[in-house]
Order: structure tokens, then sequence, then C-alpha cells
């Protein structure tokens, strides 16, 4: 048989394709397949992309990836992949991939900081980099060195991480980028359930009746998981329904049966109008066995500001804040009460006009009554709730009212299962950990969570968000499983584990990733570390970043693949290895833990964020970072030096031989004769065949024993026995993902029911227990505020229900900036594109971000599809090319720009208020001007 090797590989793939779908495959394109792929190994991964967590297969042939498929055995995506999915080799191989250290050095060869980037070695690296973070700890404290970390770290990266920031440099200022996409979730999970992730997992979409998605584009944003909706509503078409909520048409709204287009930030209101309709209009429908026996209601203030600048800080006190910005800014300290929230504030207590002073974000709440409760919901009837939240101005009203009527009867349908899907929509939002905790009361009260088919679900952004980030404790305020770094007995736990000093851990972690732009902005911080993401170009209101970084005295580092928009601004760039070029896990939205083994050697010098934090780690010691400080609430850090001498440290011990190259890491053995290491590369462990020149100027050689096993076994000790538990290294590489916790060696599907969960079972309260142990004992009190002298009630194994009111966000369309604009994803792009702009097919696909237009409000304003116009706030201005006939529909006032093109850098434009519970920035709502450029 004679065949080119173009029409080879497409023989090939197309083989591929149609067995992965069931269909014949002729025998000549079997055998070309076959021959094709004879010295081809195939080994599965996750991909690099969504938080989905899609299980894929990687082919690799001399040293190179040469084909991806979709995993037949992997139960999330079941052999499919999404277009990013099926590019996860090309992300590795674009022709600008960071090869070497750069950094900005002048005429006489020194670091300048305004000097132009020159290649150095990694021993020069690593030499400014500890000479610029012992001048930060000496400026600032541990307050000073920060790092930017990721939700797209791989578990041992960001668990490398926090050891030495918080066991090292004794700094909290280590804050993922999830912070931006699932903040929110996690606090509503910690208010109502006391401990964080979801209840139930991707199998309730096959069990459901009723797919509701709530500002959660799933077309695109969670491609293979709409697949599996739409099979699901294709298969039972008269029973199954899909109802689309969001703020503009998109691919998703074409399957659904019902679109609910709302008006930004009144999705709170839609939620309180369901949960209104139940308690008024269909009492019969709450379960109040189910209610009494696990449920309580709970209340707390709304006077909580926006997240923004606060009074006094110092860049407000500098005038680094223009006139327009402080427009907006100042609702941060106070705001009068408009007529469209009055109504809804009504029973905490305010009116129309009233000036309510804002005290900042607060995770303070207290037990109330049930009739307390009712009270919040009598303003939320279907006339108030229509006026406020219709979004489309051209939609009649009755329609409108007619399609909040059928999505509460969706809901109360008795015998209904329904699930709430939902991601940035309504976590990127300032009062987001609000409208989380709404979802949940609507399920509880008909008792319609923790069950299979039937569920309030947060579709998490990121590829490990879930199991670095939040598992792991990757932000300022966690450590892993669940523990939080302000609780003493937390500390004291993950001291003992990591054999640090007591009282080596900081206890202030406040600086959540916008508190560390903003630090740096203050001059606080002088050292920052960007790992995994490209904080200056997904950052709202990203020219005070960007100014800060380049103009004040700090040292900003970036470690990437590519130069994207932070590592231009950064002092120096480090060449990473990217995912497969390394040994890694994820954790995904539905609990899934996932391993993956090196499958390639990194690009030119390239190595892991693992391996350049350990390294890191050698430049310090006992006497440089657990001395004493002073941190600026005036907390003091205590010298804890003596107390590591006791434990057989010296002052010369260094963090590496503490925490990493320790006894317990030198037992986890190389052995290449044994599975999964067998036949693999390990570039941290053995070294390779590139001979890096390492931190020494030495060849590295490798550590010696499994650091990956190390990092990972000692990170899940933690969540064993707790709720958390995962299973062991080795049987991560024998399967396709294992949703914790894992008990005897069994995953669990639903968490909370004693059916399924061997935690809910062994409480013994029936056939729920709502086990997380956060904030279970609680003041009493009424919508206005607690009363200290009834004392407090334990609330053992019982999840919450909120009372929550509309409220407006703090800036709105008005005369001058008189149009909303909304920000996201599409399909074809991640994130910031730093990788997916890299892929020719992705590239030519998407080229360009565009500026989604109602085409009523292009002709009003005289613009013409493919034209480009300004699109200016309060903050800043940038060019985009209208779109009137794209796949998002907005309605007239409202445009739709998405942030994957560093062209079209949208992130000037928005603002930085964020929910001031979580700290999550809204990027869904800012007002903005339109005209020709």
């Amino acid at each position: 048989m004679s065949i080119s090797r173009r029409n080879f590989l497409k023989t090939t793939a197309a083989a591929t394709a149609a067995a992965a779908v069931g269909i014949s495959v002729p025998e000549e394109a079997q055998a070309a397949a076959k021959a094709e792929q004879a010295d081809w190994r195939w080994d599965k991964a996750a991909c690099r992309f969504c938080g989905t967590g899609c299980g894929i297969m990687l082919a690799t042939k001399n040293g190179r990836i040469v084909a991806v498929k979709g995993d037949p055995a992997a139960p999330v995506n079941r052999g499919l992949n999404c277009i990013k999915g099926y590019f996860n080799a090309k992300i590795m191989y674009g022709a600008d991939r960071l090869t070497q250290p750069l950094l900005r050095v002048g005429a006489d060869g020194k670091f300048d900081k305004h000097g132009k980037f020159k290649p150095v070695s990694w021993q020069r690296a690593f030499d400014e980099m500890e000479a610029a973070a012992k001048k930060a700890l000496k400026a600032s404290g541990p307050e000073g060195v920060a790092v930017f970390s990721s939700g797209q770290y791989t578990v041992m990266e960001g668990y490398a991480a926090q050891k030495m920031m918080k066991g090292g440099f004794r700094s909290n200022a280590i804050d993922p980028n999830a912070r931006h996409c699932m903040a929110s979730a996690v606090v509503g999970f910690y208010q109502t359930f006391g401990i964080d992730e979801p209840s139930g997992c991707y199998d309730d979409i096959e069990l459901t009746d009723t797919v509701i998605s709530w500002g959660s584009n799933m077309a695109e944003m969670h491609p293979i998981l709409w697949s599996r909706v739409s099979d699901r509503k294709l298969t039972d078409p008269d029973r199954v329904k899909v109802v689309n909520i969001s703020t503009y048409r998109t691919r998703s709204s074409d399957l659904a049966d019902m679109e609910i287009i709302f008006s930004p930030s009144t999705d709170l209101a839609l939620w309180n109008y369901v949960a209104h309709e139940i308690v008024f209009n269909h009492p019969e429908a709450i379960d109040w066995d189910f209610i009494k026996k696990h449920i309580v209601f709970t209340a707390g203030p709304v006077n909580i500001g926006y997240g923004m600048r606060r009074k006094g800080e110092k860049s407000l006190k500098d005038g680094k804040y223009s006139a327009k910005e402080m427009e907006t800014v100042s609702h941060e300290m106070e705001k009068k009460v408009s007529a469209k929230e009055a109504p809804a504030l009504a029973p905490y207590g305010y009116k129309e006009g009233d000036v309510m002073k804002n005290t900042g974000g607060t995770l303070k709440h207290w037990h109330i009554s049930f009739e307390e409760y009712k009270k919040s919901l009598e303003p939320f009837t279907l006339d108030y709730v229509a006026k406020i939240a219709k979004g489309d101005p051209n939609e009649p009203i009755e329609q409108f009212k007619e399609k909040l009527k059928k999505l509460a009867a969706l809901y109360i349908e008795k015998d209904r299962k329904v699930v709430s899907f939902w991601t940035m929509g309504m976590n990127q939002h300032t009062r987001g950990t609000w409208v989380n905790t709404l979802s949940y009361n609507v399920h509880f009260m008909l008792n319609k969570q923790a069950k299979p088919g039937s569920g309030a679900f947060s579709l998490t952004g990121q590829p490990s968000a879930c199991g670095t980030a939040r598992e792991v404790g990757t932000f300022a305020h966690r450590l892993p499983a669940d523990l939080m770094v302000k609780n003493p007995k937390h500390r004291k736990k993950t001291e003992a584990k990591w054999q640090i000093p007591e009282g080596t851990l900081n206890p202030v972690g406040n600086q959540h990733i916008m508190k560390i732009h903003r630090d740096i902005e203050d001059g606080v911080v002088k050292f920052a570390w960007i790992n995994v993401c490209n904080p200056y170009q997904d950052s709202a209101n990203a020219n005070h970043w960007i100014k800060a970084a380049r103009e004040l005295d700090n040292f900003i580092v970036c470690s990437d693949g590519y130069p994207g928009i932070s590592a231009k601004v950064s002092d120096l760039i480090l060449p990473t290895a990217m995912i497969y070029e390394k040994w890694g896990a994820y954790g995904n939205a539905e609990r899934r833990t996932q391993h993956w083994r090196q499958q390639v050697l990194p690009v030119g010098d390239s190595m892991s964020d693992t391996w350049q934090w350990v390294e890191f780690s050698k430049r310090f010691t006992v006497k440089d970072l657990w001395g004493p400080y002073t941190l600026r609430n005036g907390k003091k850090l205590a010298d804890v030096r003596e107390q590591a001498k006791k434990m057989g440290y010296k002052d010369d011990t260094t963090m590496y031989e503490i925490l990493y190259a320790n006894d317990r890491a030198k037992k986890y053995k190389i052995d290449l004769n044994s599975f999964p290491q067998k036949g693999y590369d390990n570039s941290e462990c053995l070294g390779d065949s590139r001979n890096v020149k390492g931190s020494d100027g030495k060849v590295f050689k490798g550590y010696g024993f499994m650091i990956h096993q190390y990092l990972f076994e000692e990170y899940a000790w933690f969540g064993r026995g707790h709720g958390h538990d995962l299973a062991d290294f080795v049987t991560y590489h024998k399967v396709r993902g294992l949703k914790w916790p894992v008990v005897d060696g069994k995953e669990t599907q639903w968490r909370f029911n004693s059916k399924y969960d061997p935690y809910a079972k062994k409480a013994g309260t029936g056939d729920f227990a709502f086990y997380g142990p956060l904030a279970k004992k609680l003041l009493q009190g009424s919508l206005t505020g607690p009363d200290k002298s009834k004392g407090k009630l334990a609330l053992k194994n019982k999840a919450k229900i909120f009372a929550r009111p509309y409220m407006d966000p703090p800036e709105m369309p008005d005369s001058n900036y008189d149009t909303w604009l909304c920000t996201g994803r599409v399909l074809e792009h991640w994130h910031s594109g730093t990788m997916t702009m890299r892929v020719p097919e992705l590239y030519r696909a998407v080229p360009e971000a565009l500026c989604y237009m109602n085409p009523k409000d292009a002709k009003e304003k005289g613009f013409k599809n493919g034209q480009l116009i300004w699109v200016e706030s309060r903050r800043g201005k940038v060019k985009a090319r209208v779109e009137t006939r794209g796949r998002n529909r907005p309605s007239q006032g409202l445009v739709f720009v998405p942030w994957f093109d560093e062209k079209v850098f949208i992130n000037k434009v928005c603002l930085d208020a964020t929910c001031p519970m979580s700290k999550q920035t809204d990027y869904k709502k800012c007002a903005v001007k339109l005209y020709k450029a």
C-alpha cells in the first residue's frame, strides 16, 4: 500500500475519531493507522485547560508529543475532547517558547529595572532573586514577599510553593488566580456547609430532569459537560428541560427550552423570587422534616462595601486615583440607597435615600428564625423582581413574568429533579458569596440537594482550582484540607507535620490577589513571583498594577512558557516546563483527582515550577528567615531560631533540607523498574540528557528521591480521616481519577448523603449529615443584627439557609457611561491566550477579541460591523472591532468583550471591585461609553 505521510496522518486521525464514536473503520484505514502508530507510546493524562477534568491520551515519539485524543476510559469525557483539548500538544511548541532565563540588565551587565532583557544562567537568576527577596524581607518583613499563584499549578507545585512561602518565608502573601474564578463559590460552601467543594458530581446530568444554567455559558466554557447535557435533553426531550439564565444570549441559549435575560446583578433578586414563590405561594412544597433535622436559618450584615480600596490607604492619599475613578471608589466607604434596591433592603432597616456607611467585608453571620427569613423574602414579588431584573429592554414585561413563573414551577414541581449549574456569572460578582448561598436556599427548602440528579453545583473554571488552590490551600488564608492560617490549632497541626518550630506560621492571611497588587502599588510588597498565571493581564484595572510594577522599587519575577504581558512587565523571566514535561496531578470541579507522568523532556533549559521552588529554598537558612518580625497590624511573629536548634536544625540549615529533602522525603525511592516510574523521564528527581546547569552553576543531576510522591503523600495526609480522603500516589496512576473522599478504595459520588458518603453515614443523623466543621456555633438574632445576650447555638451536622437581599453594584450605567460591559472567554481560547494564541489553528479560528454588540445599539451609535471603536470606562480605554452577528448576542445596553487578546487589553477598562467576603473580582459588570476610533 502506497500512502503519503500527510494522508497517513489524516487516515490515522479519521480512524481514531471513528473508533471513538463507534463507527466501523475500513480495513485499509485500520492498517494505515496501526502502521503509523507502531512506535508511538500512548499514556493517559488530564487536559491542560478548564476545570471539567477531561482525560486525554498522549502519543510520544522521539521525545516529542505527536498526537492527542480523548481517553475513552475517562468517565468525565468518555473519549470526547473540545477543540482546545485536541490541541494539548501544540501549546508546548510555539515559535516564541521561552528557553532560558532573561534578566533586565544595563550596559554594564548588572540588573537594571529599566534595562533590556538579556539571557542569564539559572545560577545568576537565583542570585538576583535571593538578593531581591532578602531586600524585601528587610524592608517589609514577610508581607513584602508575595506570590501570584494559580489554579493551574499541579498539586505538587502548589504544595511546594506553599511550604516555602508559609513555612519558610512565613508569608501568607500567596494567592491564586483562582481567587478570580471561584472564591465566591468557596465562601458560599464554607458558610453553607462548613466545608468546601460540591456535594454532587457530573453523573447528575444523566440523572436529572432539569438543567438550569445561571450565568454560565456551558456550551463554550464547559463544552464536554454541555455535550452531556445535550445528550440528556435529546434522550428525553419532552421530560427534560433546559433553562439558560444570562445577561446576554450565548450558544447555550440554542439548546434551552427557555432563556431568561436579566439585568446585571439582579440574579440575587431572581433567586429570592423563587424562594418567595416557595414560601408564600407553595408552602406545601417545603420539606419541613428535612429542614427541621438538617437546616438552620441565618443572616449577616448588608453594609459590607464592594471590596475596593478604602479611605486612608496610601495610594488613595497619594492621589494615584483620578477624580473619575473616585466616583466609583467612594462607594466603598458609603452609598445612598437607590429606589431600585430600597424595597429589598427594607426588612434590614433601610429606605430609599438613606446613606449606608460601609464597614468592609465580613464573614460574620448569625442564627435567625424562619419568620425572620420569610420577612426577608416579602419584597421579592413577581412584579418587583420583573421590574428590576428584566435585562432585554425590548422584551414585553408580561412575557418576562411568565418565564419567571415557569422557572419557579420547574424548581417546585414535586417529583422533578433539578440541577443548578453556574460559573463566573455568579462568582464574579460584588455579592458573589451571597448569590452562591441563595442557590442552596431553594434546593434545601425542596430537599433537592446532595441527591442523585438534584443539587446546586458550582462548575469551577481552572484545571486544578479545586485540587491545588482549594484542597492544597494556596490561598492567603488557607492551609491544606480546609485548615486556616488564623486558627492556632490548624497552624500547630501543620507545623508538626512540616517539622518546623511551633509559632513559625503567620496567623494573618489577608493578602489576597487584589491586595497583593495594591500592596505593590503602596510600596509594601517589594518582591513578587508569578507562577502559572498572567496577573498583569488577568487583573481588573490593570493600568494601575502595571505602572506600579514598572515604576516602583520592587523586583517582579515571572515563571512562564511564553512571553505574555506579565513576563514583559517583569524584571526576571524564568523558562518553565509545561504540562506534560513534568509529573503532575490536578483536582477538578467534581472532586476528581487525576495524575499523569512526565511524557517528554522540557524545551530548552526550562524547568518545572516545583524545581524552581525547591532550588530557591536552598538559598535561605534558619538564620535568614525565622527571626522576629512585626506585621503591619502590630502582631508579632516570634523568633523561632532557638526552638529550631532544639529540633536539631542549625543556623545554616537550609529550607531545602527542612521542607523538601528531609528524612521523610528520602524514603520515597527512585525505582525505574517498577510502575509508575518505569519507562518515564523524571527531570526533577534524576536530571535528564539536556544537562541543564542548575542554581549552583553545575549540571543538575536530580534530587535522588521521588519528590513528586513525597509532596503528594504529605499533602494527602492532611485530609485523610477528615472528609478529604485521597487515594495513594500509585493508585492514581492506575485509574482515571477518583472523587474524594476516597474511603477503603471507594470514591464518593454524593457527599452529605448517608447512602453514598461514609462520613455522613458515620454521623448517624439520618439520611443526611452536613458535617463540615467551620462556623457551626452561631449567635442568635434578627435580620438587623445579632443579640449577644442570647448566647450561641451549636449547629453540628447542619447546613444553613441565608437571608440575602438584592443590592446594586457599585458602578452602573449613567448619562456619561451609558453601557454595561461584560467580559469572559470564548470556546477557542484559554484565559489570557498565552498558550492557545500560539496554536495556529486556534489563532486562525479566533485571531482577535471582538466587541459583541446589539445591532440596534450599533445603528444608533453609527457603528458598522467590523469597525474599530473605543470602549472607555473611568479607568481606561481600548480599541475593539464591532461584531453584531456573532455567537454572543447582547440585548441593547450591554456589550461583551472577551479578555484572551492582549492587543484588546480589556482589563484596563474593568473595575477591580470584589465580593467583600470572598475577595473575588467582578469582571461581569462595569459602565463604559462607546465611540468611533
